[in-house]
């Protein structure tokens, strides 16, 4: 069915696309009930305005963007940005804007895309997710004007607002979680390492292995997919002296690691304990079930999206701390040589 215009409107009311005009934008110009009888019309037709056209006239486009910088085989395994995407939505659409969501492979293409979208004012702001250690994103939102909040920051950007978490505190609290446990070599299977938070945890897993075992212990890094995972845990486990325990940047790569490590007749946790830095439903439906971190992601990010709309309202938002992780013990982590069945 052909989408009504202001002139099919005009037509019906038999007055001018002026007056239509001045009537759905609720400008002066006609009498009280022309515009009654107007509006009346539109609803009748299920006319909507165009969000071009008001983007245009109000220089608002009504929209974020989301520019997730993922491989294919990390889109379809993670549940974490599925629940970033579902906060954002849940978030932007009780206030009648939309979320523009897209992924690339590349840097240079993601850079391209914000420019593209503000210039073409497809948008009003940026969410910006998984900063990087030498990041070029905030730099050009500056030079563009646009308005961005990072999702998740460790530090402050110049000005951007934040949501912040504090990962230093979580970082001691798995590696004392294990150690309290008995386990003395202790491994980590990061993430990429461009990454600011995974940079970050790196960091911190070496200052709370020197503080509470006296020594660093070993990380590899991966690329938060279960084959990613796969592949550092074997390598972690064919080490002379193997890791007794593993924490895992996500839940995707414990839960890989665990499902193939027990097939494979590795007593999980009797002979290696896991840990997961992220919680989700892929934890509780593994067996046994994964110690792991919970925070409740779809509310984070939620969160990052009312700060924008707070930055779009007022020019200025401050950055906004998050609540601390949450560790949930289930039955991947034990004492050393110990099952939780026994």
């Amino acid at each position: 069915m052909k989408r009504p215009t202001i002139l099919d409107i005009a037509r019906a009311a038999g007055v001018s696309k002026g007056a239509v005009s001045y009537a759905l934008n609720g400008r002066p110009g006609v009498s009280a009930a022309t515009r009654a009888k107007i509006l009346g019309i539109a609803e009748e037709m299920g006319w909507v305005p165009s969000s071009a056209a008001r983007a245009l006239s109000s220089d608002r486009a009504d929209a974020v963007g989301l520019v997730a910088a993922r491989t294919p085989e990390l889109l379809a395994t993670e549940p974490y940005f599925m629940r970033v995407v579902a906060g954002i939505e849940e978030t932007l659409a009780g206030r009648g804007t939309a979320l523009l969501l897209t992924t690339v492979r590349d840097e240079a293409t993601e850079l391209d895309t914000y420019r593209r979208w503000w210039v073409g004012r497809r948008v009003d702001g940026v969410l910006l997710l998984d900063m990087r250690t030498d990041d070029p994103r905030p730099a050009l939102l500056r030079e563009l004007g646009a308005p961005g909040v990072v999702m998740g920051a460790q530090r402050g950007y110049e000005n951007l607002a934040s949501t912040r978490v504090d990962d230093h505190d979580a970082m001691l609290r798995a590696v004392g979680h294990l150690s309290g446990l008995g386990h003395r070599r202790i491994a980590r299977v990061s993430g990429p390492q461009r990454l600011e938070h995974a940079a970050r945890r790196s960091r911190y897993f070496d200052e709370a292995c020197r503080s509470l075992l006296g020594a660093e212990q070993v990380q590899v890094e991966a690329d938060y997919t279960a084959h990613g995972g796969l592949v550092a845990t074997r390598g972690l486990l064919a080490q002379p002296d193997p890791p007794t325990a593993i924490i895992f940047d996500n839940d995707v790569m414990a839960v890989a690691a665990v499902s193939e490590l027990t097939s494979a007749g590795v007593r999980i946790p009797a002979d290696l304990a896991v840990l997961a830095w992220d919680d989700s439903p892929l934890c509780e439906l593994v067996r046994p079930a994964v110690t792991a971190f919970e925070h409740d992601v779809s509310a984070e990010a939620g969160a990052a999206a009312r700060l924008l709309l707070a930055r779009l309202a007022t020019g200025t938002a401050e950055d906004v701390w998050l609540g601390p992780r949450q560790l949930r013990v289930r039955d991947s982590t034990a004492p050393v040589g110990v099952s939780r069945s026994a």
